[in-house]
């Protein structure tokens, strides 16, 4: 079919579906749990009309969105009750920005929800109000992006985390609830973390790494964040990781591959 026949076809049909897109809004925000992230996009109007309004400024900076010339897909995967719900939302806005106006429609008297999110502070921008889990996922792979440097140091620090993640795949296997979950974690992960963190801070206190090294950088970005990458520890159904959103997010990631650009959105 020729392009425009394809698009009032898509059109049509986009008006009918637009109820259904806000209900999931609206079911999305009352999650308990809500994972964000987001990826560059290319749509060529966008980019025409507010390029001359600022300098490039989509290194995920609190800059407002009206003087930001990067164009973006936020991905936010929610999970309420037994469903998980995936918006996408492209423009201006950044994840943390685009989660803040799901969350609008959230019920006042239903309690903070989890975000899960890196930890880039485009992802925790606009004030929100969670309570923010770190990703593990994110701080792991900088251990192994260092490993060849560093084998011995990084081999300990990623089979310590792979108990950790062992144990988190036992509990889905046994369908424990979230409060059992807790209490497994406790049990059985915490001891892990604790020595993990322990021999962590003893890197630094004895010298033993040079701070500005790959090392050193992956060390300080786990202690830095560690209350947030151990939430699983302290708050029922915290995730581990963000994995599920850098999943969902790479059908956007493919899909701008193969077109190159947008036109418009």
């Amino acid at each position: 079919l020729p392009a425009p026949t394809q698009w009032d076809v898509v059109e049509r049909a986009a008006g009918l579906m637009a109820p259904a897109h806000e209900e999931l809004i609206r079911q999305a925000a009352q999650g308990k749990l809500l994972h964000n992230d987001d990826t560059k996009m290319k749509v060529l109007e966008l980019m025409a009309d507010f390029r001359h309004e600022a300098d490039d400024d989509d290194d995920g900076d609190d800059t407002p969105p009206g003087e930001r010339t990067g164009v973006f897909t936020s991905g936010i995967v929610a999970v309420a009750g037994e469903h998980q719900i995936a918006l996408f939302f492209t423009g201006r806005q950044h994840a943390g920005e685009n989660l803040r106006d799901v969350l609008a429609r959230r019920a006042a008297e239903l309690p903070l929800p989890i975000q899960m999110c890196d930890a880039l502070a485009a992802n925790t921008a606009g004030k929100l109000p969670t309570v923010v889990a770190g990703c593990n996922a994110h701080g792991r792979r900088q251990f192994v992006e260092v490993a060849n440097s560093f084998p011995d140091d990084c081999r300990h620090v990623l089979e310590e985390l792979g108990k950790v993640y062992k144990n988190d795949a036992t509990a889905r296997e046994q369908k424990m609830t979230d409060d059992e979950r807790l209490r497994f974690h406790r049990a059985e992960s915490k001891p892990v973390m604790d020595d993990l963190k322990a021999w962590m801070e003893l890197q630094f206190t004895e010298h033993k790494v040079e701070p500005n090294s790959g090392l050193g950088k992956a060390i300080a970005y786990m202690l830095k964040h560690w209350p947030k990458l151990t939430l699983f520890l302290e708050k029922p159904g915290a995730p581990l990781d963000n994995s599920i959103c850098e999943r969902a997010l790479k059908k956007a990631i493919c899909h701008r591959k193969n077109s190159l650009f947008y036109k418009t959105l």
